[in-house]
């Protein structure tokens, strides 16, 4: 069977990228899990102290720590859509002064919108004087799609993100690397039904495979293709026996 260079050529090409694209998924897959596997770790862990020495992120985030000292209620930030249940409201983010000293941002919980005003804040309390925050470090207060630059401007402190390093720069205060996901209950009215954190394993395998899929059809399609194509030949070859046979008699 003879086959052409190019459409092979580009077959093989094809299969080439696809069945690496499939590897790259699998391998994306087996790195959350291992990061899943060390969440579970963490979880299970000692609580880690927050101080006034920074904590590299890459070493605290998804660990258990815990941290004393004064919420700062007037540099709170509500970071808007971010539901429950189906139920609009904002997550209540609020630095936390440290008793040795420097800052670390605690996501505080989940508070419902006021729906007669959208830019509304139901009550809510905040501890006053010393308090001891227990929670998880987390890179940040939860990411939400955001356009433009977000934020309300009838109420600067709903925002759609918050970038730790950039609310630094804004006040000014030496924030540690990372957020506190609070989990201990300090009576404030606020809802702590963390989701998990959403690796997406399922995901990458099923792209995985996708693109193995499509591997086995750029096979099976270039094998249909050149076994046609021969088809054609080899019956074009018993046409043009036919003919000729047809003249020596005539």
């Amino acid at each position: 069977m003879k086959i052409r260079f190019w459409p092979a050529l580009l077959i093989l090409i094809v299969v080439a990228v696809t069945v690496r694209l499939g590897f790259w998924q699998r391998d994306r897959a087996h790195q959350k899990e291992a990061l899943n596997a060390q969440i579970v770790a963490f979880e299970n862990a000692p609580s880690q102290e927050v101080g006034v020495e920074p904590m590299p992120l890459k070493s605290i985030e998804f660990h258990r720590v815990e941290a004393r000292g004064e919420f700062m209620p007037e540099r709170v930030v509500y970071l808007d859509n971010r539901p429950y249940n189906d139920q609009p409201g904002f997550y209540v983010v609020m630095p936390l002064k440290l008793e040795g000293g420097g800052y670390v941002l605690v996501n505080r919980g989940w508070l419902p919108r006021n729906m007669a005003d959208r830019t509304g804040i139901e009550p809510y309390e905040t501890p006053k004087g010393v308090v001891d925050v227990k929670g998880i470090a987390r890179a940040n207060a939860s990411q939400a799609f955001e356009l433009g630059s977000g934020g309300s401007a009838a109420h600067k402190e709903i925002r759609q993100n918050l970038d730790v390093r950039a609310y630094a720069a804004e006040t000014g205060l030496a924030f540690q690397p990372f957020v506190i996901q609070q989990t201990n209950d300090t009576g404030d009215k606020l809802v702590r039904d963390w989701p998990a954190p959403t690796l997406g394993v399922e995901r990458n395998y099923g792209y995985m495979l996708q693109w193995w899929g499509m591997a086995a059809a750029a096979i099976a399609f270039g094998l249909y293709a050149a076994r046609r194509a021969a088809k054609k030949r080899d019956a074009g070859d018993e046409g043009g026996e036919s003919d000729e046979e047809a003249e020596h008699h005539a």
